[in-house]
């Protein structure tokens, strides 16, 4: 095993991106471009940071970013080791090619920019297919018995194992229902937490369908608007007693609730006899920095019932998600399930939860945020260069989209419309947001994990010609 005595660059201390990041970037362009090959061990932290005169602390927390995002390894002794990228790793941008002569320019595929959606051409097909194959061979049975109305034990117990290390969530195999995905759990909660009337506080701007979901069960809506401290605590009354929130990382607008505001929601609950329900459904994407403790962890599941989903992390085609609810819920949340029938699907569970207890989903895991952090990188390459004159961005170093405020005059239904007649779809801030506040948002919603970065950038030329060609700019 090659040990390095040092890397071989320094800290450009007049950049506004910090040493953090530069130390970070530094390595991470190595390991990609190959200078950096898989089984080098890295110089040790303290004599790193000598080398490029940082402290040791700023190093150790670079170091253990890139082993989060899958770049390198760490043993306790051992030190930190660089990974084997396999044939994972996207090739190096290559410039678009002009189109031929006399032909028409390559159609671009509609949703270029659709938000949420993940890449699932990097399902790690082989991987699951020989999970499946080994139940199938030794096992078959119990890929339809042995689940209750609460799932597959295996299943619930590798769940409680995942929340623990990613999430910080303290939980028994018990209090994890599976279901069949996030809206089934959030259905799940409204039939076991209200009655017809009862008021649910819903973030605005937010998630849309949640406001028909609500009427379907005849509850009522508060409005929780977002500042930059995240959702708003409702009034203490004893109207509203149950909250939803995304906190780890608000949809649509980004970002992370503040430790305070948490505190606050959790007063609010136990002041109201309530419950706060936390969507997290997308959080595993964090692309610098520690990740966040889930409000859950930080509650103790006391008046926290988390809610999550594999459709971003995993596949949209398992439709499995799952519930933590506190100890007290679980007898009800089980009597609701059992009224209303399974709708998880049995089949996958056992592979899942063996794909879980065996590391490849990890694995996986590691691999798509490495590739998902690259096309961020690339998109807002693109939003700070030649966009930059029509918006702005909050880079929140997480989720699968990123919005980009629009200050150039246009309506982002009207940019959504001139992008589509040629071809490239992106989504309008302002459709997120609750009826009469439509002219309060205005910008551009655009998902980045679905497309790579020679797909990404004919829809980015779009976007810009369109935004170039507005009347009402200086530029135009």
């Amino acid at each position: 095993m090659d040990v390095l005595a040092g890397l071989g660059f320094e800290i450009d201390r007049d950049q506004s991106m910090p040493v953090f990041e530069q130390v970070c970037s530094g390595i991470r362009e190595r390991i990609v471009s190959g200078r950096l090959s898989a089984g080098t061990r890295l110089p040790p932290t303290r004599g790193f940071a000598t080398e490029v005169g940082v402290s040791r602390s700023t190093i150790v927390t670079a170091y253990e970013q890139l082993v989060a995002e899958g770049y390198l390894t760490s043993r306790q002794g051992s030190g930190y080791t660089v990974c084997d990228l396999g044939g994972v790793e996207l090739p190096t941008s290559r410039p678009t090619p002009a189109a031929k002569p006399g032909r028409p320019p390559r159609s671009l595929p509609v949703r270029a920019f659709q938000a949420g959606r993940p890449d699932m051409r990097l399902f790690p097909h082989r991987q699951w297919a020989k999970t499946v194959a080994r139940i199938c061979r030794t096992a078959p049975e119990r890929m339809l018995t042995g689940a209750t109305v609460a799932g597959n034990p295996d299943l619930c117990r590798a769940i409680a194992d995942h929340v623990a290390e990613w999430r910080g969530i303290e939980a028994e195999p018990a209090q994890v229902l599976i279901t069949a995905g996030a809206s089934d759990g959030l259905e799940l909660c409204l039939r076991t937490l209200t009655r017809p009337g009862d008021s649910v506080g819903l973030e605005s701007p937010g998630y849309p369908p949640l406001e028909h979901l609500l009427q379907v069960h005849g509850a009522r809506m508060t409005e929780m608007p977002v500042d930059e401290e995240g959702a708003g605590v409702p009034a203490s009354d004893k109207e509203c007693r149950l909250a939803i929130l995304t906190p780890s990382h608000q949809f649509p607008l980004g970002g992370a609730m503040s430790a305070n505001r948490r505190m606050e929601f959790i007063r609010w609950a136990h002041a109201q006899d309530g419950w706060v329900i936390e969507d997290d459904y997308d959080s595993e994407f964090r692309y610098a920095g520690r990740p966040i403790p889930a409000m859950a962890g930080v509650d103790r599941l006391d008046r926290t019932i988390y809610v999550g989903s594999f459709s971003k992390i995993f596949s949209n085609a398992l439709r499995l998600g799952y519930l933590i609810v506190p100890r007290p819920l679980v007898e009800p949340f089980r009597e609701v399930m059992g009224m209303s029938g399974i709708k998880a699907s049995l089949m996958p569970q056992q592979a899942l939860a063996e794909f879980m207890q065996g590391g490849d989903f990890f694995r996986h895991l590691r691999r798509v945020r490495r590739i998902y952090a690259d096309r961020r990188r690339f998109l807002l390459s693109h939003l700070s260069g030649r966009l930059a004159p029509f918006g702005w961005f909050e880079d929140h170093h997480a989720g699968m989209q990123v919005v980009f405020h629009l200050s150039c005059g246009l309506s982002d239904r009207e940019v959504e419309a001139r992008c589509a007649a040629r071809g490239v779809a992106v989504q309008p801030l302002s459709a997120y947001a609750r009826a009469g506040a439509e002219s309060d948002l205005n910008g551009l919603v655009l998902g980045f994990c679905a497309h790579d970065e020679e797909e990404m950038a004919p829809a980015l030329e779009v976007l810009a010609e369109v935004l170039e060609t507005n009347p009402g700019n200086d530029l135009a």
